[in-house]
């Protein structure tokens, strides 16, 4: 499941991947001074959903790209295990990102609908 290039989504749902690395970071600092998790722990995690979402960007012109932003949103939900707020965040943003795409298709849908008439 892929956007075309012109499609709005596609830029929208690679704004999503920018601001999740954002997140993903302030998160560190809550997984260590909040939760008090492990420094190594929590950069290994950090740094694994932020490498995710950053293949995910450079990759969304192919599917792949797509799969691995799913992928990452699932990680980004896990990192809940090691601070609980960011349950909530994950989920938001997971959220954001199936509209993006469930919106581009959508876009796509209707674009096709009308070329053809």
């Amino acid at each position: 499941m892929t956007l075309a290039p012109d499609n709005p989504m596609r830029a929208a749902a690679m704004s999503v991947l920018i601001f999740e690395v954002i997140i993903i970071w302030l998160a560190y600092i809550g997984m260590i001074q909040v939760s008090g998790i492990n420094l190594a722990v929590a950069a290994a995690w950090s740094g694994l959903a932020s490498v995710l979402c950053i293949v995910a960007l450079a990759g969304i012109r192919k599917r792949w790209g797509y799969l691995v932003g799913w992928l990452a949103q699932a990680v980004l939900i896990g990192l809940g295990l090691l601070t609980p707020w960011m349950y909530a965040m994950g989920i938001i943003f997971a959220l954001i990102w199936a509209t993006c795409i469930v919106l581009g298709k959508r876009i796509e849908a209707h674009h096709q609908g009308g070329n053809a008439s």
